[in-house]
């Protein structure tokens, strides 16, 4: 059982660990570095169990085995897509934590076969060795319909459900938004920072952001009741923002061609004070060894020199991939020191 808040101890912290710009496995000791530097578990991504195979050396010796997203298009309610997963954890469920899953829209319909195809998994995955598979929420259902999710698969071994922080913010975000506001008959994702409408309606567009803590942290309350192993992506954005409007930094904010409370920006999904809410609150919720979390950003621009890695790109010509990925990392280490901060400011009392 845990104490007060923040008295539970520190979960495992991953990060991404892939190679997000061209070039040769020198990215890829770079990100192991920077990892060992920044005491963080490695989460890769895997289209096939060779690709695992032939990332999975690069990762850190961290404490925590890696964590593997597996591919989105995986759909546990299809037999081969199944048979996948399973070679997946027949070759690695002794050398990794898990497996992350995308959800599907039809999953909230069809129980009774997702309950089946999980218990069929589970039996693999406790042969094969302490990995875990998680469903994570990214279909957009209602909470209350992914919660329903968990309490099926809550009594199945090595199951559990992945809260993904900015697809359950952006999606409360506007579903909020359209019962605010149905009389403009937008959603709001379709809005940007240069719309005209935007000035006007800017304050119920703010009240939805907002809606998205309330929804994680509910949904972390909700899936605790089940007793059943929980991950986490950690990652902040806003239903504005063009294109993939999440897997931000919690430290972005969203600039607007007007002043807004004194700034030419409006507020995330998140900022600082709500990472610290989520940690917590997912500490307070789960016993010892059923929570762990992931820094699943990936939008970050900008070139940082090497520096101590230089050694690394002796063979390179143009620096330029490399300066580019020491940037991204330099976040997730960043960030890293922002989720312990967090943690040792509630265990203070702050």
């Amino acid at each position: 059982m845990t104490g007060p808040t923040g008295s539970a101890p520190a979960p495992p912290l991953h990060a991404l660990f892939q190679k997000r710009f061209d070039g040769d496995d020198a990215l890829l000791r770079l990100a192991r570095l920077r990892f060992e530097q920044a005491g963080l578990a490695a989460e890769l991504y895997a289209g096939s169990p060779d690709e695992l195979g032939r990332v999975i050396g690069f990762a850190p010796p961290a404490a925590r085995a890696p964590m593997v997203h597996l591919s989105r298009g995986i759909n546990l309610l299809r037999q081969r897509d199944r048979d996948g997963v399973a070679e997946f954890a027949r070759r690695f469920g002794a050398a990794v934590s898990g497996f992350v899953v995308h959800d599907r829209p039809d999953m909230p319909e069809r129980l009774d076969e997702l309950e089946a195809a999980a218990a069929e998994l589970s039996k693999v995955l406790v042969a094969a060795g302490p990995a875990q598979l998680f469903l994570e929420y990214a279909a957009g259902c209602r909470p209350g319909e992914f919660v329903e999710m968990g309490r099926r698969l809550a009594t199945i071994d090595q199951v559990g459900m992945c809260i993904d922080t900015g697809h359950v913010g952006i999606r409360e975000a506007r579903r909020r938004f359209a019962g605010m506001r149905p009389d403009i008959g937008r959603d709001l994702a379709e809005l940007t920072p240069e719309d005209p409408l935007l000035p006007v309606v800017v304050d119920d567009v703010q009240a939805a952001v907002a809606a998205g803590l309330p929804a994680v942290l509910e949904l972390t309350r909700a899936l605790a009741e089940q007793g059943m192993p929980v991950h986490y992506h950690l990652h902040d954005g806003h239903p504005l923002i063009r294109g993939l409007s999440d897997h931000f930094g919690f430290l972005t904010r969203l600039p607007v061609p007007f002043l807004r409370e004194g700034r030419w920006s409006l507020d995330p999904l998140y900022g600082v004070s709500g990472l610290a809410s989520i940690v917590n609150t997912a500490r307070d919720a789960f016993p010892d060894g059923t929570l762990s979390l992931t820094l699943e950003i990936h939008q970050v621009d900008g070139r940082l020199p090497l520096r101590d890695a230089a050694g690394l790109f002796r063979h390179w010509r143009d620096l330029g991939n490399a300066e580019r990925t020491n940037a991204w990392l330099a976040v997730l280490a960043e960030h890293g020191e922002l989720v312990a901060a967090v943690s040792r400011r509630s265990e203070d009392g702050a």
